[in-house]
């Protein structure tokens, strides 16, 4: 329609054209301006509540993300003592996700756990640090597969044995995962 109008008035047309490239610029613009946080998938670390568990700002509001596929020695569970290396398992993910930090979560089939907590991968932005992978390699973590979230199950099962393995960790200090701590 508007090769029509062009034809036929080309002065009429002239609008229609001029608030296409005003719009297709104002998205250009948009899309240039916004911040990382903004993306989908990308959220902004509120705090650490323990070695697996963050809250970040995403979409306006704030959410408890459960970090898939690995599981730190327990630290805040009221039902349960704190266990060996807990306290150095959050202290680490703190070191890795200070609040304010930009990260990129991905999920997998399952979108939340029986708490109503958000189920993801989460990467450090802009360094892209798989923060889920990184404490399954320092020995912070034990590896956790809950079906049907096991993209990565494999990898971060080969990264236990090798922390594991090379006494890194937790795998140092305790004589098991998720003996209760001592002294």
């Amino acid at each position: 329609m508007t090769r029509l109008l062009l034809l036929r008035h080309p002065r009429a047309a002239l609008p229609v054209l001029l608030a296409a490239l005003a719009l297709s610029m104002s998205a250009c613009h948009s899309a240039a301006s916004a911040s990382p946080a903004d993306a989908p998938g990308h959220a902004v670390v509120v705090s650490v509540i323990d070695g697996d568990t963050i809250v970040v700002s995403l979409a306006g509001r704030h959410e408890h993300v459960r970090l898939i596929g690995v599981d730190t020695p327990e630290t805040v569970d009221p039902r349960k003592p704190v266990a060996c290396f807990g306290p150095q398992a959050s202290a680490f993910t703190k070191h890795l996700l200070v609040a304010g930090t930009v990260v990129r979560l991905e999920r997998d089939p399952e979108s939340r756990d029986v708490y109503g907590r958000l189920l993801a991968y989460v990467y450090r932005e802009p360094d892209e640090l798989f923060v889920n992978l990184e404490l399954a390699r320092q020995g912070m973590a034990d590896v956790l597969p809950i079906t049907p979230n096991i993209t990565h199950a494999d990898t971060f099962r080969a990264a236990v044995d090798d922390a594991r393995a090379a006494k890194r960790g937790l795998w140092a200090a305790c004589s098991a995962f998720g003996v209760p701590a001592t002294g």
